[in-house]
């Protein structure tokens, strides 16, 4: 747990030192922020230089497949109400990122940290979490990530006996199973729209039952708990029954959910009041640069980011009806996950009566995808030919992530 400020040893101020001096080439060279190689560079000088940084700090770590970043900037805005934060704002959210983010923060009292997946439990063994938030899982780069049930599996050997406050989505099975070994969990009922990842018990691989909201396995008795925190439509409600009304600047029910996992976790670990956190978060705009409407050539783009099956779900049902034009950008470079398979795995027929605008280094893997599913669309040799092809006014922009990075820097985003 957090402590009181302590002085870094020299051979910490050295590897925070170096850190930034890498950071700062990177940035001069235009390499990007320059968050990762600076993290890498500390952690050359001192291995244990992330539990250092994180001792003075009330540290809550925010980890899921979809949503994490979201939740963490929501997070992070509702926690300045108590105290200063330091966080990892723009995602960089393996080991070497959050080390330069913390490096940053000696000042702060709240660390809100977003961690990929496969790092959780290494993490949270490092930074001694007071709070940790868990989302949803589901099926995400193939090529690098386990498969679902395997890093349930591992979140749960990971977090068993924790000290932490485990702040976990009732309506995921996965995450239920996950969080479950832990001896202190707040269940919240934050929905989960995509299913296709838990149709199987986690704890016996039998068929789970769906009947309405709940789930259940009838062969091992594995079953939803019962939440103590709910999204229910347009509000939270908290464990004694009130409806907070959750006001977002961020659109869509994903958010929502987004946001009452982040009251539950201001509320339970940190003894922050709905209503001031609710606050908070109305303040929130766009994170990282997801959401933006940014005009270009006559249009206005609206910047949306889905980087797998469940997150394109989502993303679809924040899109008017036709004949408002969509582009879609596919990559699959080192940070999406070389294997497109999983375009097979999204329902595109949603964009019916939609012109359809397909760009990105994959773009032809996505038009084959939309050609079996019977959609009319027009393969863009750039994002200045997909624009000129639609008419002035709105086009919803939708990429994963290094294609949304090229939207960005091609709008001047």
């Amino acid at each position: 747990m957090a402590g009181n400020s302590e002085p870094l040893s020299p051979r910490a101020k050295l590897a925070v030192t170096a850190g930034k001096a890498a950071a700062a080439v990177s940035r001069a060279a235009g390499k990007g922020s320059g968050s990762v190689i600076g993290g890498k560079v500390a952690l050359r000088f001192d291995p244990d230089l992330l539990a250092r940084l994180a001792h003075h700090l009330d540290v809550v770590l925010v980890s899921a497949t979809n949503g994490k970043t979201t939740t963490t900037r929501l997070l992070a805005e509702a926690l300045r109400a108590g105290g200063p934060v330091v966080s990892n704002a723009l995602g960089a959210n393996m080991p070497a990122g959050i080390t330069s983010a913390l490096a940053g923060g000696s000042d702060a009292r709240y660390g809100v940290i977003e961690v990929d997946e496969k790092y959780l439990a290494g993490v949270a063994r490092d930074v001694s979490p007071k709070a940790i938030a868990l989302l949803n899982l589901s099926r995400d780069q193939l090529d690098r990530a386990a498969e679902t049930r395997m890093l349930a599996e591992k979140w749960r050997e990971g977090l068993a006996g924790s000290d932490a406050i485990i702040i976990a989505n009732a309506d995921d099975p996965l995450i239920t199973w996950a969080a479950s070994s832990s001896p202190t969990v707040v269940w919240v009922a934050g929905g989960q729209s995509w299913k296709d990842d838990a149709w199987s018990c986690p704890s016996c691989g039998g068929v789970l039952q769906r009947p309405s909201d709940d789930w259940y396995c009838g062969e091992c008795g594995f079953r939803r708990p019962t939440p103590t925190w709910a999204l229910h439509g347009d509000h939270v409600i908290d464990p004694h029954g009130v409806a907070w009304p959750i006001q977002l600047q961020l659109p869509g029910r994903a958010n929502k959910s987004n946001a009452a996992m982040s009251t539950a976790v201001a509320a339970a670990a940190f003894g922050i009041d709905p209503k001031v956190a609710l606050e908070r978060m109305y303040k929130v705009q766009a994170v990282a640069g997801r959401y933006d409407v940014v005009s270009y050539r006559q249009r206005e783009l609206r910047l949306l980011l889905a980087k797998n099956p469940a997150g394109w779900l989502e993303t679809f049902s924040l899109i008017d009806g036709p004949p408002t034009p969509v582009i879609l950008s596919v990559n699959a470079r080192g940070a999406d996950g070389t294997d497109t398979s999983w375009l097979w795995d999204v329902d595109y027929t949603r964009l019916a009566g939609h012109p359809i605008l397909v760009l990105g280094d994959r773009k032809l893997d996505l038009a084959v995808r939309l050609e079996v599913a019977g959609l009319r669309f027009r393969v863009c040799a750039d994002l200045e030919e997909a624009v000129g092809a639609a008419p002035p006014g709105r086009i919803e922009a939708i990429a994963n992530y290094t294609a949304f990075q090229d939207l960005r820097r091609k709008v001047g985003n």
